[in-house]
């Protein structure tokens, strides 16, 4: 899916004001630039997902879950289609953002570095 999708854009609008404590955490570590000058986005559509983090110019997307996606048969799909538009997927469970910021900076540094 190419071009401009009016409703997934409105869906990724209303996700943002709806953000996770979760996805807020870690959005307040990585907005504006924080980790070595990457620039990321959050609730970005890409191939008609909505992707909680994206920093484009790393093609790195970062998912942060909860509990719902222990289980899910459509999380290996996404990414395997992300991946085959040669984006890298980073998934960080709800209590690793929660409970171990560093470490999950720490690692998404690192994936910026390759």
């Amino acid at each position: 899916m190419r071009g401009r999708n009016e409703k997934t854009i409105r869906i990724a609008r209303r996700l943002r004001g709806n953000q996770t404590d979760a996805e807020t955490v870690l959005w307040n570590r990585i907005r504006n630039r924080q980790i070595d000058g990457h620039k990321f986005v959050r609730q970005q559509p890409i191939l008609g997902y909505i992707c909680d983090f994206v920093c484009r110019e790393q093609r790195l997307v970062i998912e942060v879950d909860g509990g719902q996606h222990s289980e899910s048969a459509t999380d290996p799909i996404r990414d395997r289609r992300l991946m085959e538009e040669n984006y890298r997927v980073l998934r960080f469970w709800n209590n690793d953002v929660l409970g171990n910021i560093e470490g999950v900076l720490l690692t998404i540094q690192a994936e910026l570095l390759k």
